[in-house]
């Protein structure tokens, strides 16, 4: 447990915060009808796996925040380390040939924990920008290597990647992609998402994977070949887009299309990273592959400050620093390197290597799988599925047609809603529940998170079959 204590945090009055925030605060994914009605949920104090609201109701969260919070919340010691390089240096410019040392520190350790000759860091603000960094590296190391035809940059539907330009547009998700907004749809493609729940009628697993490997096989023909194409971006474990975890030899199928053909891998791990899966990054250590780039953020500071970094490969370096080129890459943020999240992310390395939460998960993680699959027992849950902790529940209409609730009907967000009441903090995505809690968490965290999103469950089957919505 950590040191924080709810008594000392500040008081807010629930219903002065809720009317400022509906006038003029605008949030991310905000769906304006519903906001309009309902606003927001204040929540003012946080102490390890739990959150507390503006009027003191404590709930236990099981979102992790944001997949983020990955130490707890509430850590005096975090609090303290970021207090102390406020005081000391509380900001440096990090441009040209100035650096600071929580950086330079921090970048080194990254190096170490990153697999293979990924030992170079560009910092960015978060997720989305470090992969719209690495989408620009990757032209930009393209270009060096005079491949300027090499520009088509290829993902997977469902796939989440941020919410920059350029990152939304790799990104797959189709709710993501409203048409009051623009994309790159020109250069940037996306194959099938590797969802077996979701396979052709009869088609087995590994007839599956061969349909998926043929389909990037055949893109990259279409596209012009293979020095058309840039970049392959993906997932580990797609978070956003449904927590699918790929069959069996997938990615390392995929990661040898790109080696055969001269294409960048880009694992993005802004989710799986920092141990969400029992490992520093779960590409090499969970998947067996070895990615040129990185990209991270969330669990890198554990949400404590605000940072992302993108980890390249000695490979790419080289050329992007080769000698007498006179090149300058021309790309940064100002808060690149940031002291006061670098330091964030250290003491966070540090809190995660002392307190062995890498070896919790692995312990805790098997019996968070198998206690959620209990579930799959309820008429309206179609699958359970993810790994450690990273998890999702998938609701249907019908389990053995695995036909989906109307979108409108928002069934995921019915459960959360009955969750709520009962203290549990999950996150509703249309037809699914996502989890991923501190890697604090415990045996007796995981029973209670079942138990009450099992009581959850059933108040929503009762609510449909009162409504009419499902057959008795």
């Amino acid at each position: 447990m950590t040191d924080f204590q709810l008594s000392g945090a500040k008081q807010y009055n629930t219903q002065d915060i809720q009317q400022k925030d509906k006038a003029h605060h605008l949030h991310p994914w905000q769906v304006f009808d519903v906001f309009r009605e309902e606003g927001a949920l204040p929540i003012v104090a946080g102490d390890n796996n739990f959150i507390y609201d503006a009027d003191g109701k404590k709930y236990f969260d099981a979102v992790g925040g944001l997949w983020c919070n990955n130490i707890g919340l509430g850590r005096k010691e975090m609090a303290e380390a970021i207090a102390q390089q406020a005081y000391q240096l509380s900001y440096a410019n990090p441009f040209v040939d100035l650096t600071n040392a929580p950086a330079a520190e921090l970048a080194a350790k990254l190096a170490e924990l990153a697999p293979g000759s990924l030992n170079h860091v560009f910092f960015t603000c978060g997720g989305s920008t470090a992969v719209d960094t690495a989408f620009r590296m990757i032209h930009y190391y393209q270009n060096c290597r005079g491949k300027h035809d090499k520009k088509h940059v290829i993902s997977r539907i469902n796939s989440y990647h941020g919410t920059t330009y350029a990152s939304m547009s790799i990104g797959g998700k189709p709710g993501d992609h409203p048409p009051e907004f623009d994309f790159i749809s020109d250069t940037i493609h996306h194959l099938s998402c590797p969802n077996f729940y979701r396979a052709p009628e009869g088609m087995s697993e590994s007839d599956f994977v061969e349909f998926l490997i043929k389909e990037f096989e055949d893109k990259i023909a279409e596209l012009g070949g293979a020095d058309k194409v840039a970049a392959f971006f993906a997932e580990p474990i797609m978070g956003a887009g449904g927590v699918i975890v790929a069959p069996e030899g997938y990615l390392k199928r995929m990661r040898q299309i790109c080696k055969d053909n001269d294409i960048l891998y880009v694992s993005d791990e802004v989710v799986t990273g920092f141990g969400r899966l029992g490992h520093w990054f779960a590409s090499a250590d969970e998947f067996d592959i070895q990615p040129d780039i990185i990209t991270c953020a969330k669990g890198l500071t554990s949400g404590y400050q605000p940072l992302g970094a993108t980890i390249f490969s000695d490979e790419i370096f080289d050329v992007l620093n080769a000698p007498d080129s006179g090149r300058c890459f021309a790309h940064g943020f100002t808060y690149s390197g940031h002291p006061v999240a670098c330091v964030a992310a250290l003491k966070n390395i540090e809190i995660l290597e002392r307190d062995k939460l890498l070896d919790n998960v692995k312990e805790v993680g098997p019996y968070f799988e198998q206690q959620l699959k209990t579930l799959e027992d309820l008429p309206i849950v179609g699958q359970v599925r993810g790994r450690k902790f990273m998890m999702c529940v998938e609701y249907v209409a019908d389990k053995t047609t695995k036909a989906l609730f109307p979108e409108e009907l928002d069934i995921g967000k019915r459960v959360s809603n009955h969750a709520d009441e009962r203290g549990l903090i999950t996150r509703a995505i249309v037809h699914l529940n996502v989890m991923s809690p501190a890697l604090t968490m415990t045996r007796d965290d995981v029973d209670f998170i079942v138990a009450t999103l099992r009581a959850s469950i059933e108040a929503t089957i009762k609510d449909l079959r009162e409504e009419g919505l499902l057959a008795a």
